[in-house]
């Protein structure tokens, strides 16, 4: 998804939150970027098989997943929700806490986070959102490059992210935290050819 600087200055969740419906963005320290109003289709196709198979290997189990969009947000200590300065929306992810589940959105880290990506969110999801997820906790996190047919692992160790397990998109992948959870690359062959455009 190509994402832009929308607006100079700070803000926050509760200036997020009174923006127009049509509006998609994330907020990273504060700073707000607005993202492309539709993603592809082969995109939406890759999130939407991770999303199922994750749902049927958790059906009946406390870790619940998600599909984008859904606001993430990562508060500093005990920061009021309306305070939070860092809102994201991941493609795919797992919470296995449900305290962290909240009406509205959710709060706190996700416990596997999985991005789709796309050229023009590739150095952003590489950079910016990896530092996030590693600094508030996300115990594993992938990125899937469909282009270069790649999967790439961060695990959380000791609280930092060591070097990426680097993986082809064949066969099949188990999720570290979650074990009963193995995602079938072959499951939707068409989803991974072709990926044009932006998310």
């Amino acid at each position: 998804m190509a994402q832009t600087q929308i607006q100079p200055g700070l803000s926050t969740y509760a200036d997020y939150r009174t923006w127009p419906n049509e509006r998609r963005d994330e907020l990273i320290d504060g700073m707000a970027y607005a993202m492309a109003p539709a993603p592809s289709v082969n995109h939406q196709r890759m999130v939407l098989s991770i999303a199922a198979q994750a749902r049927t290997a958790l059906q009946g189990k406390p870790c619940q997943p998600f599909i984008a969009p859904v606001d993430v947000l990562f508060p500093r200590m005990n920061e009021l929700d309306d305070a939070v300065q860092t809102v994201l929306q991941p493609d795919v992810f797992v919470v296995c806490d449900p305290s962290k589940i909240e009406p509205h959105a959710i709060r706190g880290a996700p416990d596997w986070v999985v991005e789709v990506l796309s050229p023009g969110s590739a150095s952003r999801d590489h950079i910016a959102k990896r530092r996030i997820y590693e600094a508030a906790g996300v115990r594993e996190y992938w990125l899937v490059h469909p282009e270069e047919h790649l999967l790439m692992i961060y695990r959380l160790e000791q609280g930092v992210y060591g070097k990426p397990d680097v993986q082809e998109l064949t066969g099949a992948t188990k999720v570290g935290i979650l074990p009963e959870v193995v995602i079938q690359w072959d499951e939707t062959p068409d989803a991974w050819t072709d990926a044009q455009g932006t998310e």
